[in-house]
């Protein structure tokens, strides 16, 4: 099967490799992004290695969530699943993220932003996997690899950026998009954008659900999203938005050790205000946001128990502000110099059948920090980068982050970048001071990061390749292990990885564009939902009114279970398709199927994939 898939994957390349970037007729030579520095900069000139989805592939993949999107388009991140729809929290919960194995479980390690925002759990510090709705996303941005000089904790393995959509033309446009599937499976969404001179808006509402492929695997989710920005002039401007999901969802347990009533209720919020400046020589923000959340959860109970006379109740908060500004004080020069404050936290309790409350946590974080990033320029052929960041955590103390890294351009079409880089996260407060693991002590992990890639572009930029090595040494890892009998979170683990990576893009013609990706990740010590394995290859097709879409994933060597004296792995292969066709101006309608070689897998452990199932509806625009 191996040797089928890899076949496959030439042939769809084409024996290009190329950075997945965009379908249109040709690549545009200045890719610009904004998560690698906070300002906006030219991808060539950034020594991260950055991963874009656009619009059109967060569109065309018809689903609610972005993490199957962006399991499958960005090379060495893996996001695990149990179901149809719903990742869920707590016992039983998908939805981890890793980054070339660096992620943790929950996901502590790799850094979820909107619009620049941090979004984890304030107690739990992991990030909601159910709350990052396509309906949210213009654009999504990954750096595959540390960014903790800009972004602080949690960032250590990587940065998922998700930029909200905004309206750009003076207009007002609707879009209704329904669809149902197996399972009982519903997806619903409506939005509205519209712009008036200097002033825009985007509201956006969604509801979905299903019964899910198991007994007692429901979910059910409400979503709801609005932005409003205005532009005083051609220098400044200013935004505010909210969003709001609320999800219901069942966890029936491991096939052969099923439990009941593991429901939870969840509800997670976030509001910002943004004002923005921009001139030719200095550009910058004063970004403030708010998140909020409530977990209402039953732990539930396994067979022959008894049910459990409580449920785990939390509020969590936290507040931020980002305050950065650069200046171009000569020729190829940039200088930007940041400030970060957050405070972070809740509390947590048990809520008894009787009334009664047993407090587990009510805690309260802050964090301060500043940080610099010079850029300078020399000529056409390099481009040197330096940053430090000077880290204060109200229990863990001072941190220094530094990064360096550099891009050469040997040649007009092509450039090449090294970059080394630290990334560090500090202990949560679940880790700190909640459950019998608890430990006050803990010190914050940390990893030192080193790459080296290459991106060329070709035939008038129709095709992108990249090739990037990298190797990652990190210590102080927190892991749970038994003291003096009861377990006990301590600094004690070791990574070791390293791994190469390619991405490849060619637009043949107007017909037809075709895109892989490849992972291969070793492992020191083997670390569960990080494949050694990862394969993406994809063909796209589009005339006139249809559009149509072939893709296939191949994993292997996927831990799912790992302990001293035995492992388990998973393999396996998907094909995917999907299908539209545009009636008129207004209306599309549109079929996609997953699975559709029925293959029997598991990414988590106990917790065997749906079969082969599809997917109807149809997109209105007035």
């Amino acid at each position: 099967m191996t040797k089928i898939i890899l076949v496959v994957f030439l042939l769809l390349s084409g024996n290009v490799i190329a950075q997945q970037t965009t379908s249109q007729d040709t690549l545009h030579l200045k890719e610009i992004v904004v998560t690698g520095t906070r300002n906006e900069i030219d991808l060539r000139h950034l020594p991260l290695s950055v991963s874009v989805i656009n619009e059109e592939q967060i569109k065309n993949s018809y689903d609610q969530s972005l993490l199957p999107l962006l399991t499958e388009q960005v090379p060495g991140l893996f996001t695990t699943a149990r179901g149809i729809m719903g990742y869920g929290v707590s016992g039983g919960g998908s939805g981890g993220m890793k980054m070339r194995g660096i992620g943790g479980s929950p996901t502590t390690g790799m850094l979820v932003l909107i619009d620049g925002h941090p979004q984890y759990m304030g107690l739990m510090g992991h990030s909601i996997a159910d709350a990052y709705q396509s309906m949210l996303a213009e654009r999504i941005e990954v750096v595959r690899g540390p960014a903790s000089v800009l972004y602080g904790s949690n960032a250590m393995g990587g940065v998922i950026n998700i930029l909200t959509k905004k309206q750009k033309e003076d207009t007002l446009e609707n879009n209704v998009r329904l669809g149902y599937g197996s399972y009982n499976t519903v997806q619903s969404e409506v939005n509205s954008s519209f712009r008036k001179k200097k002033l825009s808006t985007y509201i956006s509402g969604s509801y979905n659900r299903t019964d899910g492929h198991r007994v007692n695997m429901n979910f059910e989710q409400y979503g709801g999203y609005a932005k409003v920005g205005y532009e005083f002039s051609d220098n400044w401007n200013a935004f505010t938005d909210v969003n709001i999901t609320h999800y219901n969802a069942s966890n029936p347990g491991m096939i052969d050790k099923p439990i009941y009533d593991n429901d939870s209720r969840i509800t997670r919020g976030m509001t910002s205000l943004s004002l923005e400046n921009n001139y030719d020589i200095t550009s910058g923000a004063l970004k403030l946001f708010y998140n909020w959340g409530h977990h209402n959860i039953n732990d539930g109970y396994y067979e022959g128990q008894e049910p459990k006379d409580f449920l785990f109740d939390s509020k969590d908060i936290m507040f931020g502000l980002n305050l950065y500004q650069s200046i171009s004080l000569f020729r190829g020069n940039k200088i930007t110099l940041g400030f970060d404050y957050q405070q972070f936290g809740g509390e947590a309790w048990n809520l008894y059948q009787d009334g009664s409350e047993k407090e587990l946590v009510d805690k309260t974080e802050n964090n301060i920090a500043g940080y610099i990033d010079f850029r300078q320029s020399l000529g056409n052929i390099i481009t040197l980068d330096a940053a430090m960041r000077f880290d204060h955590h109200s229990v863990t103390g001072n941190h220094i982050i530094p990064q360096f890294g550099m891009s050469i351009y040997p040649i007009e079409s092509g450039s090449v970048k090294l970059i080394a880089s630290k990334g560090f996260r500090n202990p949560t407060i679940k880790e700190m001071y909640m459950f019998p693991s608890q430990n006050p002590d803990l010190k914050p992990e940390q990893l030192w990061s080193y790459e080296v890639s290459w991106k060329q572009r070709l035939l008038t930029e129709k095709i992108v390749y990249e090739i990037s090595l990298y190797y990652i040494d990190g210590e102080n890892m927190i892991q749970t292990v038994p003291i003096d009998g009861r377990p006990m979170n301590i600094n004690t683990g070791k990574i070791e990885n390293w791994g190469v990576e390619f991405s490849t893009n060619y637009r043949i013609s107007k017909l037809f564009s075709i895109s892989a990706n490849y992972s291969y990740l070793n492992m020191k010590n083997p670390i569960i939902a990080a494949p050694e394995h990862k394969l993406y290859a994809g063909v796209d097709f589009s005339k006139n009114r249809w559009r149509a879409s072939l893709g296939t994933q191949y994993i292997d060597g996927l831990y799912t279970f790992v302990t001293k004296d035995s492992n388990i792995q998973e393999n396996f292969v998907l094909l995917n398709a999907s299908v539209s066709y545009r009636i008129s101006k207004q209306v599309e309608i549109y079929a996609k199927g997953d699975n559709l070689l029925n293959q029997k897998y598991e990414i988590n452990l106990g917790f065997p994939m749906p079969g082969a199932t599809i997917m109807g509806g149809v997109n209105i625009k007035f």
